[in-house]
């Protein structure tokens, strides 16, 4: 598989779009074990292997586990490895990801409004839809792990 253009190189402008994002999730109240489970599952819908990577590994340096990891791909299924929320935020990651479906409905959004604030609903919508801007560019211009 032929490398692609480094949008960073040709669209700086883009890319700094897109980390100003970043900024402000970085500053967001939702836990960072909460962002990564939400970058990894996204990746994983999406078959990013470059964020894949990326983020799993971010995910073990801010403490969690191997097998919540490895269980990740099939959440639903592993009972009592991840808590309401994080089973609330997951669906949220697959409904938003895969938005040409139903998009996140009204169950889900009902879910995440009786356990998280307003302000957590847009971060978490934000962290969702930006994981996913990120996994379209590494898939389009062909990025793989470790670069």
């Amino acid at each position: 598989m032929e490398k692609r253009i480094n949008i960073n190189t040709v669209a700086p402008q883009a890319y700094k779009a897109i980390f100003a994002l970043e900024g402000y999730l970085a500053k967001a109240e939702i836990s960072k074990k909460l962002k990564e489970l939400i970058k990894i599952r996204a990746s994983q819908i999406n078959g990013c292997a470059f964020c894949i990577n990326m983020h799993t590994k971010d995910a073990l340096k801010n403490g969690e586990t191997d097998q919540r990891i490895f269980l990740l791909n099939a959440w639903r299924e592993a009972l009592g490895f991840f808590t309401e929320e994080e089973q609330i935020v997951l669906a949220m990651t697959e409904e938003i990801t895969l938005i040409n479906k139903e998009g996140l409905t009204d169950d889900t959004y009902d879910k995440a409004s009786a356990v998280f604030s307003e302000n957590q609903i847009a971060e978490i919508i934000t962290a969702i839809a930006t994981i996913n801007v990120w996994n379209r560019i590494a898939i389009s211009t062909r990025m793989q792990p470790g670069e």
